[in-house]
């Protein structure tokens, strides 16, 4: 048994049961967690933003000690230290093999008819395949990343979504090349990401906007030039930034048609607009055809960073080992498994960069 976090009704707290794993299959690990960051994205499944399955174990960003591996298993071996992934790429489907593992045909699918586990004797599914909210998940040997030993849990945990999407958004999807102006439209974990991805790129001027002074704040502590406070006209204040043109890329990590709207009109005239942010399928956003035409923009979206697990998490680690990421600050509580629901209300408060599950001690 484990004791996991289990959303069992959209819209309902979590609630704190045990979970029976599943004998772990010959393609599969069982990892005991270390961390685990509590994403927005558990937020989106837990209020229905996002489709998500019921019952089922939330939890997507974390970082473990795999326990046991499947008899088919050669990449990891108990005691290896692990980032879970949570698009696990096949390596074999057209996507895959044309350089695009994030767009994986099979790797989610694969991941959820993979056997988890049970709850009250019922089947219980694994979200967004890691089910970090738990003390042990079972995974695909495809979902595991092993890293040193010697990097601490909690960032490890980070690395395997906020960090990869954030600064994979601007180094992966963006290409934002050294000199750029870029601005950054949500700064909770993965925004603070992109604003790293930025700096990292070499971007001139970083704009950081979002309606929390507190988070513009630390953007401008990890590499943000320029601070916005939301709310009144920040698309006007962006664009008195950068000469009345607009910003070279613009990230939109909230995920609503309003935010998208503002990124675009932050981005100049055949700039870049990408969509970082997680929204709801119902929530429409519209561009009048000439506007399209006569300002030549691009919008983009883009899933997870357009990373490469194998390749990507183990670059981040490096980044953050030499002192180029600084992903401590990212940081802000450390909580016990039974406080996950006060994260969200964190989270929704704009309280938090990140909290993150530490496991055992604290």
């Amino acid at each position: 048994m484990t004791r996991a976090a289990v959303l069992h009704q959209i819209g309902e707290p979590l609630r704190i049961d045990d979970v029976e794993l599943a004998p772990c299959g010959a393609e599969q690990v069982r990892v005991r967690l270390a961390a685990s960051g509590v994403c927005h994205s558990d937020l989106s499944m837990q209020n229905g933003t996002l489709p998500a399955q019921v019952p089922s174990v939330l939890g997507h960003e974390g970082a473990g000690v795999v326990t046991e591996v499947g008899s088919r298993v050669t990449r990891v071996r108990p005691g290896d230290h692990v980032i879970l992934s949570w698009i696990p790429p096949c390596r074999s489907c057209p996507w895959c093999l044309a350089g695009q593992p994030v767009l994986c045909e099979r790797g989610m699918a694969d991941a959820f008819s993979a056997p988890y586990g049970t709850c009250d004797g019922r089947q219980v599914h694994a979200g967004l395949v890691g089910a970090t909210f738990g003390e042990e998940t079972l995974v695909l040997e495809r979902a595991v990343v092993r890293i040193d030993a010697s990097v601490p849990m909690e960032i490890a945990a980070l690395v395997g979504c906020s960090v990869a999407t954030g600064v994979g958004a601007v180094v992966n999807s963006a290409r934002v090349p050294a000199g750029a102006t870029v601005a950054v439209v949500g700064c909770g974990g993965v925004g603070l990401c992109v604003v790293q991805g930025a700096r990292l790129a070499g971007a001139l001027r970083i704009i950081a906007v979002d309606r929390v002074a507190a988070k513009v704040e630390l953007a401008a502590a990890l590499g943000a030039t320029d601070t916005v406070i939301a709310g009144g006209d920040e698309v006007a204040a962006v664009r008195e930034l950068t000469g009345g043109r607009g910003a070279d890329h613009a990230f939109e990590v909230v995920g609503s048609a309003a935010t998208i709207r503002a990124a675009f009109a932050m981005t100049r005239r055949g700039g870049m607009t990408t969509l970082v942010g997680a929204g709801r399928a119902d929530d429409q956003v519209c561009f009048g055809a000439l506007e399209l035409f006569v300002d030549a923009k691009t919008v983009q979206g883009c899933i997870y960073g357009s990373t490469d697990p194998d390749r990507d998490f183990p670059r981040l680690v490096e980044l953050y080992r030499a002192g180029r990421l600084d992903l401590d600050r990212l940081v802000t509580r450390r909580i016990a498994l039974d406080e996950v629901n006060d994260a969200f209300r964190a989270m929704e408060a704009g309280e938090v960069a990140r909290s993150v599950i530490v496991y055992g001690e604290r």
